[in-house]
């Protein structure tokens, strides 16, 4: 598959390069700035949420550590030791003051900590003290039976810390609390005399996590050892089942914490391990903790965007750029290629373009040196060839001369002879010049007027000429031999065929900047067709007279210029003229071109 021509040319090579190169950059870039932007808010989040489960812990560690103090303040107050040491001994009234003033202390302790739900003692036989006076047990629960009661007389002596639950002793009474309990004991431990029960109001703890910010949906749990709820927002779901918790991996996790994967969102427990055996659960959702992930990732896109679109911006000045000088280099060649070869490429900044141009630009000189030096070697060439063409002409006149000064002579008309003779040779002289192909028009109007003797000598009362050309002519110069072929097409195909004598004029004026000759007959004329091969006569041409006239019209245009040269106007049975243009050089002004002056 090709592909398509603009992807060709080097700028949109460049370009598409350098956009494939910031595109691979911005988006590797974005996705490792995302990833670690994700990764610090992820970092944050776990810290955030792990400092926020030590306050809790240290809170409700606050709230155990009070409960221990009450239940130590307890066990050594003297009327409470009294109270379980000597209650069979005691009487009613000393019994009844006793627990008096151990009522109101308990009391004046609950009243002071408004985290104490209520503070109580049972002793054996039923026997019971609580912070209010007028407290009664509930006559349906059996004390034995209840968790508390059981796991205090198990651990003797140490205290144990229930999981919340409804504390239902005092009749009347249901309330949420979380229970201290603890066995009192006498001189020896394993002697228990009573059960010393300290609840803590459930609602200050329920308050405290409840109001602990962890994403819409994230939330803080308790359990105690044995895995049982002490606190969970949906507690109720939780119990009817209707909501479920990963309680057996928090309990078996050791690291502190676990990520569960959810469809496509990721719950992270994070965990505490408390001293007194419970374990505070963290869960928040990593979609919400993260809450600005959707606008983070349209940042990092606008910011990939904005990245993409500078580099291309960027790719497109940069590609236009380096390739300017080659356009440009482009455009020159093609210049060239029109035949220009007088242009420069400007040499750039850059060393391989300056390189460039410099070898650019010394090849077209080169090349136009070449082509000056053939076009001069061609117009040698054909400057040889015109001179070598005219010198057969005279050969043919010469012979034909030649033949009429025989015939003169055999004829015994030796005046006649002396005269054709002596007009042959000043017509050579003329036609010599020294060599040189620009003669003053005073030379060539010599050599045509010697030419004219020589013919009508021969063809007698034949032909007649005039010869009209102006003498402020005779100083410029002109081609030599110019009017000669004229002159002979004029005789041989114009007056010879005729009937009758005929007349050849030749005139000379300046025509503007110009000077303008014309030779004129009334022979018998010819056709169009005729007059337009004049001009155009190729190699191996049969006829002389048509070599010579193509010989001087190229010569002319050779010498001056494509406008000069000659024009023909004839027609069948009224002669023709034939116009000769050439421009008025005068000899100062060819000196200073060509050096050669006659």
């Amino acid at each position: 598959m090709k592909a398509p021509q603009r992807i060709k040319t080097i700028q949109s090579r460049i370009a598409s390069s350098f956009v494939m190169l910031v595109l691979f950059t911005a988006l590797l870039l974005i996705f490792i700035s995302y990833r670690l932007s994700e990764s610090a808010v992820r970092e944050t989040a776990e810290s955030y949420t792990s400092e926020l489960i030590n306050q809790v812990n240290a809170n409700i560690q606050t709230y155990i550590t009070g409960m221990k103090d009450i239940s130590l303040a307890a066990m050594n107050n003297p009327n409470v030791r009294e109270y379980l040491a000597s209650a069979d001994e005691l009487q009613p009234a000393e019994l009844a003051i006793l627990k008096a003033k151990i009522s109101e202390y308990f009391h004046s302790i609950r009243v002071s900590r408004k985290d104490i739900a209520s503070i109580n003692i049972f002793g054996a036989g039923d026997t019971f003290i609580s912070d209010r006076a007028d407290a009664e047990l509930n006559p349906y629960i059996a004390l034995s039976e209840q968790p508390w009661y059981r796991q205090a007389k198990e651990n003797k002596g140490q205290t144990v810390i229930s999981s919340s639950h409804v504390q239902p002793v005092i009749k009347g009474e249901y309330r949420w609390v979380v229970s201290l309990s603890r066995e009192l004991s006498g001189v020896n431990p394993s002697n228990g005399l009573g059960i010393l029960l300290i609840d803590l109001n459930f609602k200050v703890i329920n308050d405290m996590l409840s109001k602990l910010d962890l994403g819409n949906r994230g939330y803080v749990f308790v359990i105690d050892r044995q895995g049982r709820i002490v606190y969970h927002p949906q507690q109720q779901l939780l119990y009817s089942n209707l909501k479920t918790e990963r309680l057996e991996r928090v309990i078996s996790d050791k690291q502190g914490g676990f990520v569960v994967k959810e469809g496509g969102a990721s719950r992270i427990y994070s965990i505490k391990d408390t001293d007194f055996g419970w374990k505070i659960v963290g869960v928040f959702y990593e979609n919400e903790l993260v809450d600005n992930k959707k606008q983070m990732q349209l940042s990092f896109a606008i910011a990939g965007l904005l990245c993409l679109g500078v580099g291309v911006l960027f790719s497109v000045v940069i590609s236009r750029n380096l390739t300017r000088p080659i356009k440009k280099l482009q455009e020159k060649m093609m210049e060239v290629e029109k035949g220009n070869f007088d242009i420069r490429v400007p040499v750039g900044h850059s060393r391989e373009i300056s390189g460039l141009a410099r070898s650019f630009n010394v090849m077209v000189l080169k090349v136009k040196e070449l082509m000056d030096q053939i076009v001069v070697e061609q117009e040698i060439k054909r400057k040889s060839e015109l001179n070598a063409l005219q010198a057969q002409i005279n050969p043919h006149f010469l012979y034909n001369t030649l033949d009429s000064i025989i015939w003169m002579a055999e004829s015994k008309k030796h005046d006649e002879v002396i005269l054709m003779t002596s007009a042959l040779a000043r017509l050579f002289r003329a036609s010599l010049s020294k060599g040189r192909e620009m003669i003053p028009i005073a030379t060539e109007v010599e050599h045509i007027t010697n030419y004219l003797k020589i013919q009508q000598m021969r063809y007698q009362d034949k032909i007649r000429f005039a010869l009209a050309i102006d003498r402020e002519l005779y100083p410029y110069l002109t081609l030599k031999v110019l009017l000669q072929p004229l002159v002979e097409n004029a005789i041989y195909h114009g007056i010879k065929n005729k009937e009758g004598p005929g007349t050849v004029t030749i005139t000379g004026k300046f025509q503007h900047n110009r000077i303008e000759f014309q030779v004129r007959d009334d022979g018998i004329g010819m056709d169009q067709s005729k007059v337009e091969t004049l001009l155009t006569s190729k190699e191996g041409n049969p006829a002389r007279n048509s070599v010579g006239i193509a010989n001087v019209h190229q010569r002319i245009q050779l010498y001056f210029g494509a406008e000069y040269g000659l024009s023909y106007t004839s027609e069948p049975g009224s002669g023709t003229c034939v116009k000769v243009l050439i421009p008025a050089v005068h000899p100062e002004e060819w000196r200073s071109l060509e050096g050669d002056v006659p």
